[in-house]
Protein backbone atom coordinates (compact mmCIF):
# COMPACT_ATOMS: atom_id res chain seq x y z
CA UNK A 1 0.00 0.00 0.00
CA UNK A 2 2.73 2.37 0.99
CA UNK A 3 4.50 1.64 -2.44
CA UNK A 4 1.74 2.15 -3.95
CA UNK A 5 0.98 5.93 -2.53
CA UNK A 6 4.95 6.85 -3.33
CA UNK A 7 4.18 5.94 -7.07
CA UNK A 8 1.13 8.11 -7.11
CA UNK A 9 2.77 10.72 -5.37
CA UNK A 10 6.07 11.33 -7.74
CA UNK A 11 3.40 11.18 -10.51
CA UNK A 12 1.71 13.59 -8.62
CA UNK A 13 4.80 15.62 -7.88
CA UNK A 14 5.71 15.92 -11.59
CA UNK A 15 2.84 17.50 -12.65
CA UNK A 16 2.97 20.24 -10.30
CA UNK A 17 6.35 20.87 -11.44
CA UNK A 18 5.04 22.37 -14.48
CA UNK A 19 3.85 25.14 -12.20
CA UNK A 20 7.26 26.02 -11.96
CA UNK A 21 7.88 26.17 -15.37
CA UNK A 22 4.58 28.09 -16.16
CA UNK A 23 5.70 30.95 -14.47
CA UNK A 24 6.48 34.20 -16.41
CA UNK A 25 8.59 36.58 -15.28
CA UNK A 26 6.98 40.00 -13.60
CA UNK A 27 3.73 38.78 -14.24
CA UNK A 28 2.76 36.32 -10.69
CA UNK A 29 5.31 35.82 -8.36
CA UNK A 30 5.05 32.08 -7.27
CA UNK A 31 3.53 32.75 -4.10
CA UNK A 32 0.66 34.46 -6.39
CA UNK A 33 0.06 31.17 -7.66
CA UNK A 34 0.02 29.16 -5.25
CA UNK A 35 -1.97 31.56 -3.76
CA UNK A 36 -4.44 30.73 -6.91
CA UNK A 37 -4.43 27.32 -6.68
CA UNK A 38 -5.38 27.88 -2.80
CA UNK A 39 -8.38 29.86 -3.88
CA UNK A 40 -9.41 27.27 -6.24
CA UNK A 41 -9.48 24.78 -4.06
CA UNK A 42 -11.26 26.76 -1.40
CA UNK A 43 -13.95 27.23 -3.71
CA UNK A 44 -14.24 23.89 -5.23
CA UNK A 45 -14.21 22.85 -1.61
CA UNK A 46 -17.27 24.71 -1.14
CA UNK A 47 -19.37 23.28 -4.24
CA UNK A 48 -18.54 20.25 -2.85
CA UNK A 49 -20.07 20.78 0.53
CA UNK A 50 -22.95 22.02 -1.54
CA UNK A 51 -23.54 18.81 -3.23
CA UNK A 52 -22.91 17.22 0.15
CA UNK A 53 -25.97 18.95 1.12
CA UNK A 54 -28.13 17.44 -1.63
CA UNK A 55 -26.71 13.93 -0.73
CA UNK A 56 -28.14 10.91 -2.29
CA UNK A 57 -31.00 12.42 -3.55
CA UNK A 58 -29.88 13.09 -7.39
CA UNK A 59 -28.97 9.42 -7.24
CA UNK A 60 -31.99 8.18 -5.67
CA UNK A 61 -34.05 10.16 -8.44
CA UNK A 62 -31.52 8.46 -10.93
CA UNK A 63 -33.14 5.11 -9.37
CA UNK A 64 -36.30 5.44 -9.52
CA UNK A 65 -36.32 6.74 -12.89
CA UNK A 66 -34.66 3.58 -13.82
CA UNK A 67 -37.35 1.98 -12.12
CA UNK A 68 -40.39 3.55 -13.48
CA UNK A 69 -38.89 2.91 -17.24
CA UNK A 70 -38.27 -0.60 -16.61
CA UNK A 71 -41.41 -0.87 -15.19
CA UNK A 72 -43.27 0.88 -18.30
CA UNK A 73 -41.41 -0.96 -20.27
CA UNK A 74 -42.60 -4.41 -18.52
CA UNK A 75 -46.37 -3.26 -18.25
CA UNK A 76 -46.00 -2.97 -22.32
CA UNK A 77 -45.08 -6.37 -22.40
CA UNK A 78 -47.62 -7.67 -20.43
CA UNK A 79 -50.22 -5.97 -22.45
CA UNK A 80 -48.85 -7.40 -25.19
CA UNK A 81 -48.69 -10.47 -23.89
CA UNK A 82 -52.45 -10.33 -22.56
CA UNK A 83 -53.79 -9.61 -26.24
CA UNK A 84 -51.80 -12.30 -27.37
CA UNK A 85 -53.62 -14.99 -24.97
CA UNK A 86 -56.94 -13.60 -25.20
CA UNK A 87 -56.37 -13.98 -29.67
CA UNK A 88 -55.30 -17.52 -28.50
CA UNK A 89 -58.27 -18.15 -26.25
CA UNK A 90 -60.86 -16.57 -29.14
CA UNK A 91 -58.79 -18.91 -32.10
CA UNK A 92 -59.70 -22.15 -29.53
CA UNK A 93 -63.41 -21.51 -28.81
CA UNK A 94 -63.48 -20.96 -32.46
CA UNK A 95 -61.87 -24.50 -32.73
CA UNK A 96 -63.96 -25.89 -30.31
CA UNK A 97 -67.03 -24.52 -31.83
CA UNK A 98 -66.28 -25.83 -34.76
CA UNK A 99 -65.54 -29.59 -33.99
CA UNK A 100 -68.98 -29.37 -31.55
CA UNK A 101 -70.95 -28.66 -34.80
CA UNK A 102 -69.06 -31.11 -37.02
CA UNK A 103 -69.90 -33.67 -34.33
CA UNK A 104 -73.59 -32.83 -34.52
CA UNK A 105 -73.88 -32.62 -38.39
CA UNK A 106 -72.09 -36.37 -38.29
CA UNK A 107 -74.79 -37.56 -35.50
CA UNK A 108 -77.24 -36.22 -37.74
CA UNK A 109 -76.04 -38.09 -40.87
CA UNK A 110 -75.50 -41.51 -38.83
CA UNK A 111 -79.35 -41.50 -38.70
CA UNK A 112 -79.74 -41.83 -42.59
CA UNK A 113 -76.69 -44.18 -43.35
CA UNK A 114 -77.29 -47.22 -45.61
CA UNK A 115 -74.75 -49.48 -44.46
CA UNK A 116 -72.40 -50.06 -41.32
CA UNK A 117 -69.85 -49.51 -43.44
CA UNK A 118 -70.86 -45.28 -43.43
CA UNK A 119 -71.97 -45.78 -39.79
CA UNK A 120 -68.09 -46.63 -38.30
CA UNK A 121 -67.07 -43.88 -40.78
CA UNK A 122 -68.76 -41.51 -39.35
CA UNK A 123 -68.38 -42.74 -35.71
CA UNK A 124 -64.49 -42.61 -36.57
CA UNK A 125 -64.70 -38.50 -37.46
CA UNK A 126 -67.19 -37.62 -34.34
CA UNK A 127 -64.57 -39.14 -32.25
CA UNK A 128 -61.83 -37.49 -33.97
CA UNK A 129 -63.52 -33.93 -33.56
CA UNK A 130 -64.51 -35.00 -29.86
CA UNK A 131 -60.59 -35.22 -29.57
CA UNK A 132 -60.06 -31.75 -31.48
CA UNK A 133 -62.58 -30.34 -29.43
CA UNK A 134 -60.77 -31.46 -25.60
CA UNK A 135 -57.76 -30.32 -27.04
CA UNK A 136 -58.75 -26.59 -27.85
CA UNK A 137 -61.22 -26.94 -24.06
CA UNK A 138 -57.80 -28.19 -23.07
CA UNK A 139 -55.43 -25.19 -24.47
CA UNK A 140 -58.59 -22.84 -23.37
CA UNK A 141 -58.52 -23.59 -19.78
CA UNK A 142 -54.79 -23.52 -19.78
CA UNK A 143 -54.50 -20.24 -21.68
CA UNK A 144 -57.39 -19.08 -19.28
CA UNK A 145 -55.35 -19.60 -15.80
CA UNK A 146 -51.96 -17.93 -17.50
CA UNK A 147 -54.29 -14.98 -18.38
CA UNK A 148 -55.22 -14.43 -15.40
CA UNK A 149 -51.72 -15.05 -14.04
CA UNK A 150 -50.81 -11.96 -16.07
CA UNK A 151 -53.53 -9.77 -15.47
CA UNK A 152 -52.76 -9.96 -11.43
CA UNK A 153 -48.95 -9.34 -12.41
CA UNK A 154 -50.07 -6.62 -15.01
CA UNK A 155 -52.18 -4.69 -12.14
CA UNK A 156 -49.06 -5.40 -9.54
CA UNK A 157 -47.25 -3.62 -11.90
CA UNK A 158 -49.45 -0.87 -12.75
CA UNK A 159 -49.24 -0.28 -8.69
CA UNK A 160 -46.01 -0.72 -8.30
CA UNK A 161 -45.32 2.32 -11.09
CA UNK A 162 -48.00 4.76 -9.39
CA UNK A 163 -46.16 4.42 -6.26
CA UNK A 164 -42.77 4.51 -7.86
CA UNK A 165 -44.64 7.42 -9.58
CA UNK A 166 -45.67 9.15 -6.20
CA UNK A 167 -42.15 8.59 -4.71
CA UNK A 168 -39.92 10.31 -7.54
CA UNK A 169 -42.67 13.12 -7.37
CA UNK A 170 -41.43 13.39 -3.54
CA UNK A 171 -37.92 13.30 -4.37
CA UNK A 172 -37.78 15.47 -6.91
CA UNK A 173 -40.06 18.62 -5.12
CA UNK A 174 -36.90 17.47 -2.29
CA UNK A 175 -34.13 17.86 -4.76
CA UNK A 176 -35.66 21.24 -5.80
CA UNK A 177 -36.11 23.04 -3.27
CA UNK A 178 -32.20 22.21 -1.90
CA UNK A 179 -31.06 23.29 -5.51
CA UNK A 180 -33.26 26.51 -5.35
CA UNK A 181 -32.23 27.25 -2.14
CA UNK A 182 -28.34 27.29 -3.10
CA UNK A 183 -28.70 27.70 -6.87
CA UNK A 184 -26.96 31.64 -6.17
CA UNK A 185 -24.40 30.28 -4.22
CA UNK A 186 -23.46 27.56 -6.48
CA UNK A 187 -23.77 29.79 -9.76
CA UNK A 188 -21.59 32.63 -8.32
CA UNK A 189 -19.05 30.05 -6.61
CA UNK A 190 -18.60 28.65 -10.31
CA UNK A 191 -17.95 32.06 -11.85
CA UNK A 192 -15.37 32.55 -9.07
CA UNK A 193 -13.52 29.52 -10.27
CA UNK A 194 -13.79 30.52 -13.88
CA UNK A 195 -12.46 33.98 -12.75
CA UNK A 196 -8.95 32.57 -10.35
CA UNK A 197 -9.11 29.41 -13.14
CA UNK A 198 -8.36 32.17 -16.46
CA UNK A 199 -5.54 33.38 -14.19
CA UNK A 200 -3.27 29.61 -13.83
CA UNK A 201 -1.92 27.74 -16.75
CA UNK A 202 -4.21 24.66 -18.39
CA UNK A 203 -1.39 22.34 -17.79
CA UNK A 204 -1.66 23.39 -14.09
CA UNK A 205 -5.23 23.71 -13.84
CA UNK A 206 -4.97 19.51 -15.50
CA UNK A 207 -2.23 18.46 -13.15
CA UNK A 208 -4.71 19.85 -10.30
CA UNK A 209 -7.73 18.01 -11.85
CA UNK A 210 -5.85 14.99 -11.52
CA UNK A 211 -4.75 14.90 -7.89
CA UNK A 212 -8.63 15.98 -6.64
CA UNK A 213 -10.09 13.78 -8.54
CA UNK A 214 -8.04 11.00 -6.97
CA UNK A 215 -7.93 12.75 -3.91
CA UNK A 216 -10.61 10.91 -1.84
CA UNK A 217 -12.11 13.75 0.24
CA UNK A 218 -11.44 16.40 -2.97
CA UNK A 219 -8.11 17.94 -1.51
CA UNK A 220 -5.44 18.62 -4.08
CA UNK A 221 -4.28 21.97 -2.60
CA UNK A 222 -3.30 21.74 1.49
CA UNK A 223 -1.78 23.52 3.98
CA UNK A 224 0.01 22.33 6.93
CA UNK A 225 -1.46 21.80 9.80
CA UNK A 226 0.47 20.99 13.36
CA UNK A 227 3.15 20.28 11.31
CA UNK A 228 1.47 17.26 8.89
CA UNK A 229 0.24 17.61 5.74
CA UNK A 230 -3.68 18.85 5.54
CA UNK A 231 -4.15 15.86 3.42
CA UNK A 232 -2.90 12.89 4.84
CA UNK A 233 -2.06 13.71 8.17
CA UNK A 234 1.75 12.85 7.79
CA UNK A 235 4.20 14.56 9.46
CA UNK A 236 6.24 17.28 7.81
CA UNK A 237 10.19 17.70 8.42
CA UNK A 238 10.87 21.45 9.72
CA UNK A 239 12.93 22.43 6.73
CA UNK A 240 10.39 21.37 4.45
CA UNK A 241 8.12 22.92 6.06
CA UNK A 242 10.10 26.10 6.26
CA UNK A 243 10.63 25.71 2.32
CA UNK A 244 6.26 25.68 2.18
CA UNK A 245 6.28 29.00 4.19
CA UNK A 246 8.89 30.82 2.16
CA UNK A 247 6.66 30.40 -1.27
CA UNK A 248 9.73 30.04 -3.35
CA UNK A 249 8.76 26.87 -4.81
CA UNK A 250 6.25 23.48 -5.31
CA UNK A 251 6.85 21.62 -2.60
CA UNK A 252 4.38 18.31 -2.93
CA UNK A 253 3.67 15.69 0.13
CA UNK A 254 5.69 12.30 -0.61
CA UNK A 255 3.16 10.70 1.33
CA UNK A 256 0.00 11.68 -0.89
CA UNK A 257 0.81 13.78 -3.79
CA UNK A 258 -0.86 16.58 -2.53
CA UNK A 259 0.63 20.35 -3.27
CA UNK A 260 1.65 22.44 0.49
CA UNK A 261 1.07 26.32 0.87
CA UNK A 262 1.68 27.94 3.43
CA UNK A 263 -0.55 27.88 6.41
CA UNK A 264 -1.08 31.63 6.62
CA UNK A 265 -2.88 31.26 3.14
CA UNK A 266 -5.97 30.46 5.32
CA UNK A 267 -5.64 33.99 6.69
Amino acid sequence: MTKKTTKNAGSQTGSFTLLQKAEQDGVLTMEDKLRLLYQLQETDSQIDQILLLRGELPLEVQDLEDDISGMATRIENLQKEIRGIEKDISSRRIDADNARAMVAKYEAQQGNVKNSREFDSLSKEIENQNLDMELAEKYIREFSLLLKDRKEKLEETKLAHEERQKDLEVKNKELDVIVKETAKEEEALRKKIEQISAQIDARVLSAYQKVRNNARNGLAVVTVKRGACGGCFNKIPPQRQLDIKMSKKVIVCEYCGRILVNPEFEE
